[in-house]
């Protein structure tokens, strides 16, 4: 029974650790083109106006992705205590 349930904290604990490292490379990724954005239209010599509902749009998906992040770190806290409640030593 023990080797099952470690078994299952391991396979719970990678798909955790995937999701995490998912959320973090979006952030990056929508980070850099939140940050390409302004510095493009200026080497373009565009007016301020002119992209600015995109850089808004990524700007909110920085949020919402700021929100998955605490999602996801909140689940990983609770599922800490799920791990100490059923008797598991730490997953690595």
């Amino acid at each position: 029974m023990l080797k099952e349930r470690r078994q299952a904290a391991e396979t719970v604990a990678e798909a955790l650790f995937a999701a995490e490292k998912a959320i973090d490379a979006a952030i990056t990724s929508t980070a850099t083109l939140a940050a390409l954005m302004p510095t493009s239209r200026q080497a373009a010599n565009l007016s301020a106006v002119v992209g600015q509902d995109a850089i808004m749009s990524a700007i909110n998906t920085m949020q919402a992705l700021g929100v998955a992040r605490e999602g996801i770190v909140t689940t990983h806290k609770h599922l800490s205590v799920t791990q100490h409640d059923i008797g598991l030593a730490r997953v690595s």
